[in-house]
């Protein structure tokens, strides 16, 4: 077997990987509370999935894979198997989101869609991972994988349920650490299931490496944070504006 190092660059990847997972979540809980009182709550939906799925989930997962190495070995990863695995993490949380944002018994709703919504985001990291390219062969431990797929449909049933739930700012950070310990903690479970050893073949690697990968995804991702955190900022501006009482002349 292959040595694996997790932390190839310190506690900074991890904790950078856990602040984006955080960024996201404040974004996306706060696009579920306008969800609920706007007239046009599809579109909430849309920016509270990109913000969870995307930059929660998503970019979490490839900010911590750079700390990541297999003994010497070239990493490189499959770029549209990539981009697809982020089109899988937004769009199982966006489904998830409809599910239990729809009606129905609450009790029924949110372990369905918590369901949908953790064994999707934990495809998507297994995509993620299928997306890597190196000259190795790369398996799975069966109960530390079992083990990945309970903690994400636990910790994607957490989110949906803070998504129905939470109102004020106080209480939107505090679920926001909540969901980003949760969704590090499952991105971690997942990596120490992986074991690899030595592949007899020699055939080329071809792809991107993480640098080349994470240099347009900062770019990205800071232009769709931005975006999210103009479009909140407004929208909170105006909830604020209608709530205040109204002076009489």
């Amino acid at each position: 077997m292959l040595h694996i190092e997790h932390f190839g660059n310190g506690w900074m990847t991890p904790v950078l990987a856990f602040v984006l997972s955080f960024i996201g979540s404040v974004l996306g809980l706060r696009c579920a509370v306008h969800a609920k009182v706007s007239a046009a709550p599809l579109w909430w939906l849309i920016a509270a999935s990109v913000a969870l799925g995307g930059a929660a989930i998503w970019v979490m997962h490839f900010t911590a894979m750079l700390g990541f190495g297999i003994g010497g070995v070239p990493i490189h990863y499959d770029v549209p198997l990539t981009l697809l695995s982020a089109v899988v993490a937004i769009g199982v949380v966006l489904i998830g989101l409809t599910i239990v944002t729809g009606g129905g018994n609450e009790w029924v709703t949110l372990p369905f869609g918590g369901a949908i919504t953790g064994l999707g985001v934990a495809a998507m990291h297994y995509l993620g991972m299928w997306a890597m390219r190196v000259q190795a062969v790369i398996e799975y431990e069966p109960t530390l994988m079992v083990l990945s797929l309970v903690v994400a449909v636990v910790t994607a049933t957490a989110a949906l349920w803070f998504m129905l739930h939470v109102r004020g700012l106080l209480m939107t950070m505090g679920a926001a650490l909540v969901m980003g310990i949760a969704v590090c903690g499952m991105h971690y479970t997942a990596m120490a299931a992986m074991r690899v050893r030595h592949s007899e073949s020699m055939v080329m690697v071809d792809g991107v490496t993480p640098v080349q990968l994470l240099l347009p995804l900062i770019a990205t991702v800071s232009l769709v944070v931005t975006g999210l955190v103009i479009v909140v900022g407004l929208a909170e501006s105006e909830f604020d504006e209608k709530r205040r009482p109204r002076q009489p002349k």
